[in-house]
């Protein structure tokens, strides 16, 4: 799945951090990583448990933003 995250108040891009990639604020975590997890049938209590430093709130706005910001190819 291909996202925008330009528009998502929870990541974020700096230059150096993750190669410049999204990351979810205040983390080296990539908010596709927690799409992938979904996409593998996942639930968001098991990526909770891979991702302890988010919480089960962004995890769930992560998912649903994805949802709504998806590109089109």
């Amino acid at each position: 799945m291909n996202v925008d995250w330009s528009e998502c108040g929870l990541v974020e891009r700096v230059a150096g951090k993750v190669g410049g990639r999204p990351a979810v604020k205040g983390t080296r975590i990539e908010p596709d990583s927690i799409i992938q997890e979904q996409e593998l049938g996942r639930t968001p209590e098991q990526t909770r448990a891979d991702f302890p430093t988010l919480t089960l709130e962004t995890i769930l706005e992560i998912l649903a933003y994805a949802q709504n910001h998806q590109l089109t190819a």
